[in-house]
């Protein structure tokens, strides 16, 4: 299909500029108290709408830092030119540009790209999910004990966000949790085996469209945190292989209930 030709090429050309942008070390401003963004990210998404809509002119564009495109088509681009913009400013290399299109309710494409490594993850609606040439799937991990998961924390109200319970309870749980601080790269990697499960609270439309069609699309699972289906507004967002999905959620449903298995450690005066 062009929609996914058409996105491939395009985020291709966003990660270079990206990638440019990042050898300079560009300065960053304050969206609000806590949220950054560059000069690169605006770049990069002047240059999506812009391809975009030189394509697709009558396709609505969503896009992170305002500069979309309005329209009554039942497609739509969800469109994060720079997702791991915190990371970006302080030269931390993890981010990416992530592009999806939705079909009424339904995302028919995503493609994630990593400009520093060169990893183009896409997937297409029914038609398997890809890292680069090579074919996707999630990985065979059976038991939660045996898992690599991921989260994230929102940059702004930290004070009232209750992921840190969950935080908690998995990495007591698990081989370990990472924080990396890009979703759709996390997701991206559940897709590819390299993590098993991945939540997090609070994510925009196009931190995860994307990647939640990449997990499905690579045979994983992709659910609210509560087991519920997910979609655009839900609340929360939780992906895995499968195999470990259910032990999950029944985790989960315990913490939701304030129930720990695993106690935080008393603080020890030194």
């Amino acid at each position: 299909m062009g929609y996914l030709r058409d996105a491939v090429k395009i985020a291709h050309e966003a990660g270079r500029l990206l990638a440019e942008f990042y050898g300079m070390r560009v300065g960053f401003e304050l969206k609000g108290d806590f949220d950054l963004v560059t000069e690169a990210d605006r770049a990069s998404e002047r240059l999506v709408v812009e391809r975009l809509v030189a394509h697709y002119p009558d396709h609505a564009i969503v896009a992170e830092e305002g500069g979309g495109h309005e329209s009554a088509s039942e497609y739509r681009w969800f469109v994060d030119p720079l997702d791991g913009t915190t990371n970006f400013a302080h030269g931390y290399p993890a981010f990416n540009v992530t592009m999806a299109l939705a079909k009424g309710d339904e995302i028919i494409v995503g493609v994630v790209y990593d400009p520093l490594r060169d990893e183009m993850f896409a997937a297409e609606k029914g038609s398997g999910a890809w890292l680069n040439e090579q074919r996707m799937h999630v990985s065979k991990a059976r038991r939660l004990a045996d898992s690599l998961v991921s989260t994230g924390f929102p940059s702004k109200k930290r004070s009232q966000n209750v992921n840190i319970h969950f935080y908690h309870q998995l990495a007591m749980s698990t081989h370990g949790v990472r924080r990396g601080g890009s979703a759709a790269l996390d997701l991206s990697y559940v897709a590819c085996g390299r993590l098993d499960g991945f939540w997090e609270f609070g994510l925009n439309p196009w931190d995860l469209a994307a990647g939640t069609l990449l997990v499905s699309e690579a045979g994983g699972v992709v659910s609210d945190m509560k087991g519920a289906p997910h979609n655009l507004k839900s609340a929360h967002l939780l992906v895995d292989n499968g195999l470990i999905h259910q032990e999950i959620l029944d985790t989960f449903q315990e913490i939701f209930a304030g129930h720990y298995r695993h106690p935080m450690p008393a603080i020890v005066p030194s």
